[in-house]
């Protein structure tokens, strides 16, 4: 397992360019990958620095263009329409984030009016527990009970009809 690497510039010139080039490299691997494994049309181009000869994949210039040519005749909407740039990234980063907080908020809430449910049906809160409930915190109550009773009615109803293999044999 590798290392985390820590992304800064390196100051060190020889060590930035082997990098650089390690990098590219790996980078057109990929690229040339996800092209045969998906059978998808697709180029890289990497600059260096000091306007150093590009990267190119594939490697003839002619297979370049006609793949961006390929792009550039897309309707802008559709060129556009999986592209992120750092602020809508993190826009729906933050959204899905808040979508997993309300929704463990709402175990969290569900797991705690059960439980208070149980418990008030097993005697262990002391009498007239119910009058120091809110009316959200009843409403939910009830909501809790009705999915309990609507579970048992299934189960019971599961367990009351008779198995194929019962009924194979009381008609043999």
């Amino acid at each position: 397992m590798r290392k985390k690497v820590k992304l800064a510039f390196i100051i060190q010139n020889s060590s930035r360019k082997a990098t650089f080039n390690k990098r590219k490299s790996g980078l057109l691997k990929m690229v040339n990958q996800l092209s045969i494994l998906c059978g998808v049309p697709a180029c890289a181009i990497i600059y260096g620095e000091n306007g150093s000869k590009p990267g190119l994949w594939p490697p003839s210039p002619d297979e370049v263009r006609q793949v961006i040519s390929k792009f550039l005749l897309m309707p802008a909407m559709e060129q556009t329409k999986k592209m992120l740039n750092q602020e809508s990234f993190l826009r729906q980063r933050i959204a899905k984030a808040e979508e997993q907080l309300n929704r463990q908020r709402r175990d969290n809430r569900e797991r705690e009016v059960t439980d208070v449910m149980y418990r008030g049906l097993g005697g262990l809160l002391e009498q007239g527990w119910l009058l120091g409930l809110s009316m959200l915190d009843l409403n939910d109550l009830g909501w809790a009970i009705d999915k309990t009773l609507h579970e048992i009615v299934l189960l019971k109803e599961k367990m009351s009809q008779p198995k194929e293999a019962d009924n194979v044999r009381r008609m043999a």
